[in-house]
């Protein structure tokens, strides 16, 4: 240890020799040294100092090194496929260095030359093992299943890391959702979100209480993640009640979710939470929203977040300077190319996909059946036919539980529509933000809060989209409060998901 110390030693001195640091050498990007002297952590231009010492990089060979470090769900498949491609798209080689359990490093080199020009290493523990590597600089990039906690984001401050909830500081990678799994024969075929959290919680014991026309009268078998992984804690945010404890000490616990799927498939009295993308030959229990409304995980109604139980999947990083090679990867991660390589892998992308109206008829049906007293047919009429012209964009802006702020997928969503319309990706058509509500409240202030969220997160698109011609598109915002609800308005997450801006376009 103390020999690896002393090779990371440096003195930086600027060429005239007036100025002179020394200090440990935390990482070079092939233009600026950063390194812990006794005055902190420094940031230096190494165009304007000389280096000596054991830790001095090779400047004429320089080669771009980083560490990932986090979930392992997003370390076995999605990143080495994002890297190859990545690799490929530069013209570049990629060679795979396995490095132990749960190790692994990518060496990229010039196609031409052979000469290396990076490594990425990619490091497979958990999401809270990957917050702590960041904060002993360990690791460069988190890789999470969850977003980062209030008591995590404390912590990176303190220690000079940067505010992680600022939108460049995280990037929602790839969608996926948490569902309900029961065995191929299992009876029951939808499951509401209370009920579920009940049997989570042991309130709800045996599979009678569920379905008494069709279950059999057998106790639940609960299988979930481990409770400190990535999906045992998105399980514990988004099904069990805040401050009331976690899911029944007699579930069944597993490392990953292939391995809850698994379990599930071999018992026809189980009952599993796992992914969509590691759901395996389980079947999806669909969510019952009341009102008529079902709602199942697919690619759609994950991007569209219309699904409640969806599951982002972040990668975070540090207020620090990285080398070209690694920024351009980052940048690829989330560019429209990448967007197959993730499907590829399992996951759901977030290409924009446009739905006509005519393939929404359940959500029409469902608007004019529940329909409060003060939604009219001239309503109804008018957001059909305001609609009817356009269709619906899989972007959709939703919000935090009780707050006004966008949730991490929607903030993701604000930059790549404003990415999108830098591009010209909507030029010469139109685009309308839609806003709409919950019940709670009259029908006329409900409107006006829906169209102020239209308009917000319109505004937000707009001064994202720094160099887009705005001149070149149409853009306008319509809203409608209460007339389309996804869920029933009597419970919390069925008012969230009705509170939601859509785009529609023409």
């Amino acid at each position: 240890m103390a020999t690896a110390a002393r090779a990371q030693d440096v003195t930086l001195t600027s060429r005239d020799g007036d100025v002179e640091i020394s200090g440990d050498l935390l990482g070079f990007d092939g233009e600026f040294y950063r390194v812990e002297t006794i005055y902190g952590e420094l940031t230096v231009d190494g165009s304007g100092v000389l280096c000596e010492g054991p830790g001095c990089p090779n400047l004429e060979h320089y080669v771009a090194r980083t560490t990932i470090s986090g979930a392992p769900a997003m370390g076995r498949v999605l990143m080495p496929a994002l890297i190859e491609a990545f690799a490929l798209r530069r013209g570049m080689r990629s060679r795979r260095e396995n490095l132990g359990p749960g190790r692994f490093r990518y060496v990229l080199s010039d196609s031409e030359s052979g000469r290396e020009v990076g490594r990425f290493s990619v490091r497979m523990t958990d999401s809270e093992e990957g917050f702590a590597d960041l904060l002993a600089n360990e690791a460069d990039i988190v890789m999470s299943r969850r977003p980062v906690r209030d008591d995590e984001l404390q912590r990176f401050r303190e220690a000079g890391v940067g505010d992680l909830s600022e939108a460049a500081r995280s990037r929602v990678l790839a969608l996926d959702a948490l569902v309900p799994l029961v065995a191929p024969d299992n009876p029951v075929a939808q499951i509401g979100l209370s009920e579920l959290a009940g049997v989570l919680a042991g309130e709800v014991e045996n599979w009678k209480a569920l379905a008494p026309d069709k279950a059999p009268d057998a106790p639940i078998d609960v299988h979930l993640a481990e409770a400190q992984s990535g999906l045992g804690q998105a399980v514990r945010d988004q099904l069990l009640t805040p401050g009331g404890g976690g899911a029944t000490p007699s579930a069944n616990r597993h490392e990953a979710a292939r391995e809850v799927a698994a379990a599930v498939v071999g018992d026809p009295f189980a009952l599993g939470v796992g992914t969509l993308s590691a759901s395996g030959s389980a079947r999806k229990l669909a969510l019952d929203g009341g009102c008529g409304q079902r709602l199942r995980a697919t690619r759609q109604t994950v991007k569209t977040e219309d699904y409640p139980l969806t599951a982002p999947l972040f990668l975070y990083t540090p207020a620090r300077r990285f080398p070209k090679l690694v920024r351009e990867f980052l940048a690829f991660a989330t560019s429209p190319e990448a967007q197959m390589v993730i499907r590829r892998a399992g996951f759901v992308d977030q290409a924009p996909e446009e739905i006509p109206i005519a393939a929404q008829g359940r959500r029409l049906a469902n608007a004019v059946s529940n329909a409060g007293t003060e939604i009219n047919l001239i309503e109804l009429k008018r957001m059909i036919r305001v609609l009817s012209p356009l269709q619906r964009l899989t972007t959709t802006f939703r919000f935090e539980a009780g707050s006004v702020q966008l949730d991490p997928q929607s903030r993701s969503n604000v930059l790549r529509l404003a990415r999108a319309l830098e591009r010209g990706t909507f030029d010469t058509r139109r685009l309308v933000f839609v806003g709409f509500s919950d019940g709670a409240g009259p029908t006329r202030a409900n409107r006006r809060i829906s169209r102020r969220r239209a308009e917000a997160v319109r505004e937000a698109v707009l001064a994202a989209a720094t160099t887009a011609d705005t001149d070149r598109l149409e853009i306008s915002t319509e809203a409608f409060g209460e007339a389309m609800p996804m869920a029933c308005d009597d419970n919390a997450w069925g008012r969230r998901i009705n509170r939601r801006v859509e785009i529609w376009v023409r």
